[in-house]
């Protein structure tokens, strides 16, 4: 199942804005609660595995799962067990997991539905499965994205909503995301010092940004010009929704814990 962002060239320079940020490690580790044993950890869409280092530390055994050579390349070399497979269709028996995690990725996955239900096939009874995700309604939270309008629409068209996800999840809790490091080079930890957005070798990470440019150059100069002038003029645009983060933070943590052995059906509450 193809993704709707390849990551074969971001591969060779993702760490070097990419990091684990301990905005998102705090609330998955606290709701993946303490690992017992030698307990197995998928990373379901793992990247280069900057995640699964973070949580290796913490005691979990992870195993990067991504579609993506050069990014499994990358984790290898961290000393991870890697597995080259689709979200869609993790290669494990079912309830063989004692966790599962997808980290900023749902949006880039089209059946993310059937990913959900994979993540909560491999975990066994009691298990979590740990989902940050940026939801639609995050993208209308930021304030930077105000600025590419037509990047924002189509990126709200690719990410789920809040009540969707909670759907796929029936009976998830929610954690919300506050950044407070801008490590980990999403465009939701840029926002929160925006002036970092105009550093061309950290925006180019974001698959917001190599999309802008790639489809809208003039609107994304344009808007790049719009935010310069707003922040050397003082105005600030983590400002415009503040409200809106308040309630909703950066991002979420959703974790769904497995309560028997049952395959559930893609979708299906």
């Amino acid at each position: 199942m193809a993704t709707t962002f390849e990551y074969t060239n971001q591969a060779r320079t993702y760490d070097s804005t990419r990091a684990a940020s301990p905005s998102v490690v705090e609330p998955l580790a606290a709701m993946l609660g303490t690992p017992t044993g030698r307990a197995r950890l998928a990373d379901i869409g793992g990247g280069t595995g900057n995640y699964s280092v973070a949580l290796r530390v913490l005691g979990w055994h992870p195993i990067v799962i991504d579609r993506n050579r050069g990014m499994l390349e990358r984790a290898a070399h961290k000393e991870l067990t890697v597995v080259r497979a689709d979200a869609a269709a993790v290669p494990f028996p079912d309830h063989t997991v004692d966790a599962a995690i997808l980290v900023s990725m749902l949006h880039h996955v089209p059946d993310w539905r059937v990913a959900l239900a994979e993540a909560r096939w491999v975990v066994r009874p009691g298990g979590v499965v740990a989902v940050m995700a940026y939801a639609r309604e995050h993208l209308f939270a930021h304030g930077i994205e105000d600025y590419f309008p037509t990047t924002q629409a189509h990126f709200a068209a690719g990410h789920q909503t809040r009540d969707e996800l909670l759907d796929a999840l029936p009976g998830a809790t929610v954690s919300l995301v506050i950044y407070r490091d801008s490590v980990d080079g999403s465009l939701a930890a840029l926002a929160r010092t925006p002036e970092r957005v105009l550093d061309p070798d950290l925006r180019r990470q974001t698959g917001f940004f190599e999309w802008a440019v790639r489809e809208q150059p003039a609107e994304t100069a344009d808007g790049l010009r719009r935010l310069a002038d707003d922040l050397g003029a003082g105005r600030r645009p983590e400002d415009h929704h503040a409200a809106l983060r308040v309630e909703i933070g950066d991002a979420f943590v959703l974790a769904w814990t497995a309560p028997e052995a049952e395959r559930p059906v893609p979708g299906s509450a």
